[in-house]
């Protein structure tokens, strides 16, 4: 059982003691210490902050803390419901309120959840700005409302449709060629929000769907991680033939996978990467993406005469670099799309209308888009910690002993050589070190991140 409490907001498992998993008391101060620094900030006039979940089970009683929380701090509260990560991000902006909560763990499985906390833009907090919401935790300094001053309490459930009409807005979604192409798709949604909002969309786009694992229970069927070990059921499902493509959310519909129409993974590292085709065919400029991500998006944003930017993971730190490079399209290796067409975050549904309208335009197959694209092969390990490893020591050590090679440590270390590269970070989310590579082959990615891992492994 554990509870981390980062610059991304709190995450923890439920039940337990307090300060030590994710609880009634943990989630009331941390509450507290965001709308505290909200008010403190003084960015928005706005005396509103909205507060979306996605379906886990534990969903409903800390949606009941935390707006409870709100209100006794002073702020209005909308609850806008059972919504994804990018429908509340919006919300917050179409709204004109001071911030926004998301209550969701994300990838995490169904024991855990989490408070993602946003800014009046809509955009997670920056790192200064966490470091301070940490800060006011810490000092417990609250000043609650008194009666006569509490905040009020509205539910607004018109926010999903609202996402879904600004997708289709998009200059870029083909609305037309994509009812034109007749598509037929299966989705899993795996138990959580993807299965409220993606037959709306699909149905707006005039796309034949089949769900999979779309009621929205929060009792995930399978591990909710986007990732080839654990899709083996839509995996198959399309394996039978008679349907175009295949569509993978995660629970809080942020992070997005395609599946071909014989069964096989596009590549969770390729949604950025082909929605970045599309988009820079029509829109040329620069694009982003984080340091663990594919190389790919390099390739593909040279073709078009771009300029591609590496930035520290994160969705906040790849947002901002964005910003300061102007990028058209960018977005995380995990199948996290950010389009500023739309807003600055991650966004399945943007990824999805946008992959349609590139897959309409191409007339092909998924399969022979594929092929299209420079090929990788990513492998992703991790290290567990002991609350005894002293990261930071040991990633100056991996540093030091490899520094003949190009390395990168603004966000862990990263090695680059001619014809591949290892990433080492400490995680955001879990007591672990996440361990990327990537190789022209399976083998050779797998061997450069498992000889990085034995260095550590080594050095502990």
């Amino acid at each position: 059982m554990t509870l981390i409490k980062s610059i991304s907001g709190i995450r923890g498992t439920i039940g337990g003691p307090s300060g030590d998993t994710l609880n009634p008391l943990d989630i009331v101060k941390f509450t507290s210490a965001y709308a505290t620094f909200i008010r403190k900030s003084g960015k928005s006039d706005s005396n509103t902050i909205v507060v979306g979940r996605d379906a886990r089970i534990s969903g409903e009683m800390v949606k009941n803390v935390v707006c409870g929380t709100l209100m006794g701090i002073g702020y209005d509260v909308i609850n806008i419901g059972l919504a994804t990560t990018p429908t509340t991000e919006l919300a917050v902006t179409m709204s004109k309120a001071a911030g926004g909560i998301i209550i969701t763990a994300s990838h995490n499985p169904r024991q855990w959840n989490a408070l993602k906390l946003l800014n009046d833009e809509g955009e997670f907090l920056t790192k200064e700005d966490g470091e301070e919401v940490l800060d006011i935790a810490e000092k417990e300094n609250f000043i609650y409302a008194d009666v006569d001053h509490l905040g009020l309490y509205t539910e607004d459930n018109t926010f999903n449709r609202r996402h879904i009409d600004s997708v289709l807005a998009l200059k870029l979604v083909n609305t037309e060629a994509i009812k034109n192409a007749h598509f037929r798709v299966v989705v899993d949604s795996i138990n959580s929000v993807g299965g409220i909002i993606l037959p709306a969309l699909l149905k707006a786009l005039g796309v034949e769907y089949k769900m999979m694992n779309g009621e929205a229970t929060g009792d995930f069927a399978h591990n909710p991680e986007p990732l080839e070990k654990n899709l083996g059921g839509i995996m198959g499902e399309m394996a039978k033939g008679g349907y175009d493509l295949g569509i993978v959310v995660d629970p809080d519909v942020d992070r997005l996978a395609f599946i071909d129409e014989q069964g096989n993974m596009f590549g969770e590292e390729y949604t950025l990467v082909s929605v970045a085709d599309y988009v820079l065919g029509k829109t040329p400029g620069n694009t982003v993406s984080n340091l663990s991500s594919t190389r790919a998006l390099r390739d593909v944003t040279v073709k078009h005469g771009g300029q591609y930017t590496a930035a520290a993971v994160g969705e906040v730190n790849v947002t901002t670099k964005m910003k300061e490079v102007q990028a058209v399209i960018g977005g995380e290796g995990n199948g996290g799309v950010i389009y500023p067409e739309s807003h600055y975050g991650r966004d399945a549904l943007v990824g999805i209308a946008l992959f349609l309208s590139l897959l309409a335009q191409k007339g092909c197959t998924v399969s022979e888009l594929r092929k299209q694209y420079p090929t990788y092969y990513m492998g992703k390990n991790r290290i567990d910690l002991t609350p005894e490893t002293d990261v930071d020591a040991i990633l100056e050590r991996v540093k030091e002993m490899f520094k003949d090679e190009k390395v990168t440590d603004i966000d862990g270390v990263k090695i680059d050589f001619a014809d591949k590269w290892v990433h080492l970070r400490k995680s955001n989310t879990e007591p672990i070190i996440r361990v990327y590579s990537e190789a022209a082959t399976p083998e050779e990615a797998d061997a450069i991140g498992k000889k990085l891992m034995q260095v550590v492994y080594d050095m502990q």
